[in-house]
């Protein structure tokens, strides 16, 4: 019988709030942490496509168990529409498919801003993740087909124009899972009848971390530099946030060390005291300030769902 193969990589886990450059896919940016980092597993919390830069928060070790988490989160995006042409991608890698001389005053996209404030109806762009039929949309896009992929609602909670020109305006968005900012660009266009499409796009935000804690990707490159390996690994893991970070959002217990023991063995814990929780469906578990598990609080008791190392 064969012995399990060891993970290749070091079981370290965080949060690295990567600043995404341009052309550079999310993937691809994945796999490039992972490997300066040398990390058994990453991942990431929600796609930036290769023409968007900005926030993309990334998960090594155990930290990938609190990306659902993230996603769900809100974000917030600076982006530009360029007016008088819709394209197949909804930005500028696509073809140009319409075509206006007609441009919007300011007034005019201002008067159509609480129209896309709130819950609203949504198609995603041709060229998305969207699944039809088993199948990616972007790939059904690339072989030529045009599908209908059907509405969703996603939520926008603030909608700001920063500034308009003549070819083009420039905006902030506050919103939901789910939202497309490339369809917001597309729908504009249509509405003021002078077509549409993002010609630039930066995520600052994802919700809980702040645009502050971004780290440039050129910067991680340079310590590349440091030959000494113990070194160099210091140095990128002193960019790492807790993985508790990600759940700050969620009530809190502090436990000691052998209520932690007993909560990785799977066991649920007594909170006992006048400050015990109430009832909880979620809530965080820390000893130390070293997150232990995620689970709920019911009768007393703290039973734990998702453990840590």
């Amino acid at each position: 019988m064969s012995k399990p193969r060891k993970p290749k990589g070091r079981a370290i886990s965080g949060w690295l709030v990567l600043d995404k450059p341009v052309d550079f896919g999310s993937t691809e940016a994945v796999g490039k942490i992972k490997w300066l980092f040398n990390a058994q597993k990453a991942g990431h919390a929600g796609t930036l496509d290769p023409l968007a830069s900005g926030m993309l928060p990334i998960a090594l070790g155990d930290a990938t168990k609190t990306v659902p988490y993230v996603m769900d989160g809100r974000k917030i995006y600076e982006f530009t529409v360029s007016w008088g042409e819709e394209r197949t991608s909804d930005d500028l890698e696509g073809e140009v498919t319409q075509t206006s001389d007609k441009r919007p005053t300011e007034e005019e996209i201002l008067a159509l801003l609480p129209n896309y404030t709130g819950v609203i109806s949504q198609v995603p762009p041709q060229f998305s993740a969207i699944k039809i039929a088993g199948e990616r949309a972007y790939d059904l896009a690339r072989d030529g087909e045009t599908v209908e992929i059907p509405s969703r609602e996603v939520e926008i909670h603030r909608l700001t124009l920063l500034k308009a020109e003549q070819d083009r305006a420039f905006f902030e968005v506050e919103c939901g899972k789910g939202t497309y900012v490339r369809s917001l660009a597309r729908d504009f266009g249509r509405d003021l009848g002078c077509y549409g499409h993002i010609s630039g796009l930066r995520r600052t935000f994802v919700a809980p971390f702040a645009e502050e804690a971004m780290v440039p990707l050129a910067e991680l490159v340079a310590l590349e530099e440091i030959e000494d390996r113990d070194e160099r690994l210091a140095a990128l893991d002193a960019f790492l946030m807790e993985t508790s970070e990600a759940l700050s959002a969620l009530p809190q217990i502090r436990i000691s060390d052998d209520q932690a023991h007993r909560i990785r063995m799977g066991n649920p814990i007594i909170l006992r005291g006048r400050d015990a929780p109430v009832d909880e469906p979620e809530a965080v578990a820390l000893a130390g300030g070293k997150l232990v598990a995620i689970g709920e609080i019911g009768q007393g008791e703290f039973r734990p769902k998702r453990v840590f190392a």
